[in-house]
């Protein structure tokens, strides 16, 4: 019999392939009303027009922004947060419950972690302790884990990526969130010392060549899926740019076909 778990994950991961293709949209608390989230409704829409797996995001992309018509898209529900302006934005705090997330209609939630940071022991201690509720409530848990404080010069290095990723499957989390280290060898180097579904994070604005290629070298080595935020939602055609990704994570094409189709008239 399946777990309550087992059922949700179902609603945020292609049941076929079982990869993922994510959308975070959790930036409104980060960074504000950003150009592509200033209307959630429509941004939603869009991406699950375009074949999104998931879109993550906070308690207002539920009650102001979640699609209730036409394709569905799985919601994943954000508990940690902090703004750019902050005097620490590495310092992630809990915002939100497993219980309200479940009453809300969520199929996963995620959290935060930044590994390095000065408020490390404190991240992990909530990591721990939602990763525990997680359990007790048949509810998957998506780990943000990035290497960033001030000992970290390089939050691509493999050394510590992999520390991060390994420890969020160690704490219970369900599915890993984290930077691509560069190339697939390096980035197989995490993938195999994790136990749990690793997820690469899209990364900042770039070139539509640049963020394919991206997919393409995390899906070779070994990469469960994408998160990808801006370089979707702030695309000049988002549902379209999704459809290229997915040739890449559902069908194993190349970035090259990927862009092929993403230009093609």
């Amino acid at each position: 019999m399946m777990r309550g778990k087992e059922i949700r994950l179902e609603r945020i991961m292609d049941r076929n392939t079982g990869k993922t293709i994510i959308v975070p949209m959790d930036h409104g608390v980060s960074n504000g009303p950003i150009e592509g989230l200033i209307d959630l409704d429509r941004a939603v829409n869009l991406m699950a027009e375009g074949g999104a797996n998931a879109v993550l995001g906070h308690v207002g992309l539920a009650l102001h922004g979640h699609r209730r018509g036409g394709r569905d898209v799985g919601l994943i529900l954000h508990l940690s947060a902090s703004t750019s302006i902050g005097p620490d934005p590495n310092d992630k705090v809990l915002v939100n419950t497993v219980t309200h997330a479940l009453r809300m209609g969520a199929d996963a939630v995620s959290m935060h972690v930044n590994i390095g940071a000065d408020s490390e022991a404190r991240m992990l201690s909530d990591l721990g302790r939602i990763a525990i509720e997680c359990m007790e409530w048949g509810m998957p848990l998506l780990a943000m884990m990035y290497p960033r404080g001030r000992n970290i010069e390089n939050e691509h290095q493999v050394e510590h990526v992999s520390l991060s990723a390994r420890v969020a499957a160690e704490l219970g989390a369900d599915i890993v969130k984290t930077v691509y280290t560069g190339d697939p060898d390096s980035f197989r180097e995490v993938t195999r010392g994790c136990p749990v579904p690793v997820v690469v994070a899209g990364g900042s604005k770039t070139s539509d060549l640049a963020t394919l290629e991206l997919i393409e070298g995390a899906m070779d080595g070994g990469a469960a899926g994408i998160s990808v935020g801006r370089n979707a939602f702030q695309h000049p055609d988002p549902d379209r740019f999704l459809k290229a990704a997915a040739l890449i994570v559902h069908q194993g094409r190349s970035a090259v076909e990927a862009l092929e189709f993403l230009e093609a008239v």
